[in-house]
């Protein structure tokens, strides 16, 4: 291959038609061009092509406890609020007044029966409808005012919520989750630890730094102390050793009813499967031991490996024997990514005689530390002039390929 040019970017600005062109020309199983990284008119073509139109992890339906329960959250400039209606169903709005368009709810979490403007006092109930409006007039109809609505869906204790009108077919996927979550009952969990970190380096970086376990051996030893990179059967490295663990380890979990099969037919944006610790191993712990005596749901013994779950373009997760991990990414800016982590265990777990909170995120918080570190240096390197796509392993980096190949899809996809 002939060496490039010093020069990095195209003279043309980066507009739609020039992303296109960049997707055409893209060398398959290599990084990306410099400005998908970096450019900010391209951070804001992926906020409002790829965020704004596929589904993004919101949150937990433990969050949302009892009616009028809500929480928040922002998706790049448009403000969100999920809460449980009258119903005791999971709804999402625009957090926007429709009087002068001020947010509503501005706390990130909280309880109340109406959802009040604090700027004029419109209200509206848990149904996003308009019930109080004051000196607007006889001729005034609220109905036409409700909150503006947001796609909403939940599944095994998840909550997704998509931008737009149209959004993507997801169904498959969430009967899948209820299926493979049924033994945790995540709706009978709660948080015991929330961690939120920014890390300065764009959000494709730091999801291509989670899809692979390249970099585990010389940057995570609290991880791996546990964790064994191999996903299952099915994974291009595995060794004998591990199909046998494998073998080992489905037969048990056969005869206690837990679903454990690889599940990814959702053209890469999404993949769930049950894989074993390492040997004498339960939970992502410094020992390898369970943070919480009390297990989650109906689950009878502590030996259930980890239940993966991968939803791009904003989450992944870790469900054990006693708590489930569940991280979400929501991009900041062109170089800015927060990182939120929450530790679930069971709603009756006990702080302090069931489980100490430091032992249990203590694996997770030094591998944040650590990710952080090498997805900002990834950054810097990647602002470089010198920077060029490199490739990725086919064997090492799979997930990577994958997820890069499901973005490029999707944002070529999106922009029609």
């Amino acid at each position: 291959m002939s060496q490039l040019p010093v020069k990095n970017l195209d003279a043309a600005p980066i507009d739609r038609e020039m992303v296109k062109t960049m997707l055409e020309r893209r060398i398959p199983d290599y990084t990306l061009e410099q400005p998908f990284y970096n450019n900010p008119e391209l951070f804001r073509i992926d906020m409002e092509e790829i965020f704004g139109k596929e589904w993004i992890f919101a949150g937990m339906t433990c969050e949302l406890p009892k009616k009028g329960s809500f929480f928040t959250l922002e998706i790049g400039n448009n403000p969100i609020l999920i809460v449980r209606d009258n119903k005791n169903e999971i709804s999402a709005f625009h957090n926007v007044c429709r009087h002068r368009g001020s947010k509503i709810c501005l706390a990130s979490k909280g309880k109340s029966p109406k959802l009040v403007c604090p700027y004029h006092q419109w209200a509206y109930d848990l149904d996003g409808s308009l019930v109080y409006a004051s000196d607007m007039g006889d001729d005034f109809d609220r109905t036409q005012f409700n909150l503006h609505p947001v796609q909403c869906k939940s599944a095994g204790g998840y909550i997704f919520v998509c931008l737009s009108d149209n959004p993507p077919p997801i169904q498959e996927f969430l009967d899948d989750l209820n299926h493979y979550l049924e033994p945790f009952d995540m709706d009978n969990t709660k948080i015991a630890v929330q961690s939120e970190i920014i890390e300065k380096a764009n959000w494709k970086l730091v999801v291509e730094n989670n899809r692979e376990c390249y970099h585990c051996e010389g940057s995570h030893p609290e991880l791996l102390a546990s964790l064994l990179e191999w996903d299952d059967n099915n994974d291009p490295r595995s060794t004998p050793e591990f199909k046998a663990l494998v073998a080992e380890k489905q037969a048990l979990w056969d005869g206690i009813d837990i679903p454990y099969l690889f599940t990814g037919t959702y053209n890469n944006r999404s993949r769930i499967v049950r894989t074993p610790l390492k040997a004498g191993t339960h939970s992502m712990t410094l020992d390898g031991q369970v943070a919480s005596k009390k297990l989650l749901g109906r689950v009878p013994i502590p030996d259930l490996g980890a239940l993966r779950i991968l939803h791009l373009p904003n989450s992944w997760n870790h469900g054990m024997s006693d708590n489930l991990i569940a991280f979400q990414i929501i991009p900041v800016s062109p170089q800015e990514t927060r990182v939120v982590t929450r530790w679930l265990v069971h709603k009756d777990a006990v702080e302090g005689v069931d489980y100490d909170p430091e032992n249990l995120s203590a694996v997770w918080t030094a591998t944040n530390a650590q990710d952080r570190s090498l997805a900002e240096n990834n950054q810097r390197g990647v602002n470089s002039v010198a920077y060029r796509p490199g490739p990725y392993s086919k064997t090492f980096e799979f997930g990577v390929i994958n997820f890069v190949n499901w973005y490029c899809e999707r944002l070529k996809e999106n922009l029609g």
